[in-house]
């Protein structure tokens, strides 16, 4: 028996790399997609190479996030899962003070965490009203072991993961599934050298994208109860940290503020 059970998926991010390569495989599968990023052209090509609808918007917008969640659930009022991917990654140098971008920090920060919240705001009003829905998040290995190049988008993803792991506690009594993959590095347009010059022949770092698609896949229908899925190594630092972790985790209080 599947664990996967949704029946058409909003996919955050699908313009290229990991959340482009989901879409195609869901599609494979039966499942139907609606994609979303901001470069119209490669959405518009994605729909015409293998179906699917799309809808071009910019998650920097945070402001206009709710107009935009609105249409799109009147538009496909049956999505039933929601994938959350965007992502980007950018090295910095604190050790040179002088070349850090302060606004390319606070654009690391709003697409890879702050986007995140604004969606999940706007969203759980629909999914919650359904006999069953998903939002699955798409984190990082370096939101549980960090690395010194890139030291923002290390802390967005550990900052997005505590917020994944509070959440799922908050909805754990509704019928909203709170699911997170966990990447290693993967074969993508995340490690391109024109944002990140220091890394050479970025599109070879990491596991190959086809090879992360289906355990990512396989992992996700396998049938158990799962709701944390580390690829690949992933495995190997998750079990080293997460367990240990979560055993803490459960003796603090996790009940919502009495708001």
């Amino acid at each position: 028996m599947s664990n996967f059970n949704y029946k058409k998926v909003l996919i955050i991010g699908a313009t290229s790399g990991i959340g482009q390569a989901l879409a195609e495989k869901f599609l494979k599968e039966g499942i139907q997609v609606v994609v979303t990023g901001r470069r119209e052209d490669r959405l518009r090509t994605f729909a015409e190479q293998n179906g699917g609808a799309y809808e071009v918007f910019d998650l920097t917008k945070l402001q206009d996030i709710p107009k935009f969640v609105e249409k799109l659930t009147n538009d496909h009022h049956d999505i039933d899962a929601v994938l959350l991917n965007s992502g980007i990654q950018r090295g910095f140098n604190f050790t040179k003070p002088e070349t850090v971008d302060l606004d390319v920090i606070t654009e690391e920060l709003t697409v890879n965490y702050l986007s995140y919240i604004h969606l999940t705001t706007a969203l759980l009003p629909f999914l919650l009203k359904k006999d069953s829905s998903a939002l699955i998040y798409v984190s990082s290995v370096l939101g549980m072991v960090p690395i010194a190049r890139c030291p923002n988008y290390c802390a967005t993803k550990a900052a997005l993961h505590h917020f994944v792991l509070s959440l799922r506690n908050q909805l754990k009594d509704t019928s909203v599934k709170v699911l997170e993959i966990l990447p290693p590095a993967v074969q993508t347009e995340l490690h391109d050298e024109v944002n990140q010059p220091d890394l050479k022949e970025a599109g070879k770092i990491g596991m190959p994208l086809e090879e992360f698609v289906e355990e990512t896949w396989k992992d996700l229908t396998t049938g158990n109860e799962a709701d944390e899925y580390p690829i690949g190594f992933g495995k190997m630092i998750y079990g080293a940290i997460e367990p240990p972790r979560k055993a803490i985790m459960e003796k603090f209080p996790q009940t919502p503020a009495n708001i």
